[in-house]
């Protein structure tokens, strides 16, 4: 373990702030109003990429991630890096948390104080974590793989941090979006059931699907088609990074505007934006472009987007006939999730072992980022009896 911190060139940040200043506006269509219907609204976009060139300042984000202990380890050859806060509970109850994309480690903040040191925020002790918040191999400050490296990998890297660099004997899991699909093989591979150490994991989106995935009632038949409806309308950017991710690569990899768009309309469209629309009302320019920025900074965004390749080539983590996850699995319902809906309970049980499930009241895809609060408040209560 190295230890490590953010510290970009200048001559990057103003290569970057040099390309969105000079940016070409093209024209939008005329009647594009305040919704997203065709993408990222371009008059919202113009007028963050002029705060990020005059209003925006990197270097004291920069801070703000140096404000947690973070370290770079190689693991099988790669680079990961990851933030290691040993809060309150002195090394006794670890959690892993793993994110997903087109996110950061940087979405847990707001909820690291919290979880680790529960009793400077009203809440109990014994309720704190020992936190790894790794970033996923060719994303932020990790190594980028040679070729695309896929979940189940990924899994086995992480698994290998907790117990072989950290030493823990036994450990949580907990991830949503890409960091699911993570926990959950951690779950399959590296559980009660393999002899592994992993002893729990809890999950904001439901990755694995039962074997074979046919529903079973009418209230699962409905809610594929929902799910086949929503991947038909909002998907594209799926099919694309899954299939021909090095062509979308070149592009993004020659705009910071383009990037940045790319993000940010996922960011309005996955987040429970409720009736209002208003994406800055869930999420302060300053916290967008940071998280935009840990891609830029590190020109990650292009080996970000091989991951879902990877999946494929991989062969995915998929369910054999009979099979389970028999890791004790937790599941918080954001309802504002809709893409990537929650299945009825009894599809989620013949997937997982599935022994906690609590409806949010609210938020998202982004739960941490969006609601730091109730994430935290749900992943103390589930450990209570993990």
């Amino acid at each position: 373990m190295t230890p490590f911190s953010v510290t970009v060139p200048q001559s990057k940040l103003d290569a970057i702030t040099a390309r969105v200043r000079a940016y070409p506006w093209f024209p939008a269509p005329d009647d594009e109003g305040a919704t997203w219907s065709r993408g990222v609204n371009t008059t919202w976009l113009r007028e963050i990429c002029a705060y990020w060139v005059d209003g925006f300042d990197w270097r004291a984000q920069e801070a703000d991630l140096n404000r947690h202990p973070q370290f770079i380890t190689t693991i099988d050859g790669l680079d990961v890096h990851f933030v290691h806060v040993v809060g309150e509970a002195n090394g006794k109850r670890p959690l892993l948390i793993t994110h997903g994309w087109p996110g950061s480690h940087y979405e847990f903040w707001g909820a690291i104080e919290k979880l680790a040191f529960p009793s400077r925020h009203g809440g109990k002790a014994e309720d704190a974590f020992d936190l790894v918040i790794p970033s996923l191999p060719g994303y932020g400050f990790s190594g980028k793989p040679k070729r695309p490296l896929g979940q189940r990998a990924t899994a086995r890297l992480f698994n290998a941090l907790m117990t072989d660099v950290l030493g823990y004997s036994s450990y949580l899991a907990q991830g949503g979006d890409w960091g699911s699909l993570v926990t959950s093989a951690i779950g399959l591979d590296h559980g009660p059931a393999t002899g592994g150490a992993c002893r729990g994991i809890h999950l904001n989106m439901m990755a694995l699907r039962p074997s074979p995935p046919i529903p079973n009632t009418d209230e699962e038949t409905a809610w594929l088609a929902r799910m086949g409806a929503a991947l038909q309308a909002e998907g594209a950017y799926f099919q694309e990074q899954s299939t021909k991710p090095q062509t979308l690569a070149h592009a993004l990899m020659d705009s910071p505007v383009g990037t940045a768009a790319w993000i940010l309309e996922k960011f309005h469209g996955w987040s429970d934006l409720a009736d209002h629309g208003d994406i800055e009302r869930v999420y302060t320019k300053d916290q967008l472009l940071t998280n935009v920025m840990i891609y830029l900074a590190t020109d990650s965004i292009a080996t970000s987007v091989w991951y879902y390749r990877a999946r494929l080539e991989e062969g995915g983590v998929e369910l054999k006939p009979g099979q389970r996850c028999e890791t004790p699995t937790a599941f918080a319902n954001f309802p504002g999730e809709r893409i990537f809906s929650p299945p009825p309970r009894s599809w989620a049980e013949r997937a997982y072992n599935l022994v906690h499930w609590t409806d949010m009241p609210d938020g998202g895809h982004f739960a941490a980022m969006e609601k730091p609060d109730a994430f935290v408040a749900e992943i103390r209560a589930w450990a209570r009896g993990a």
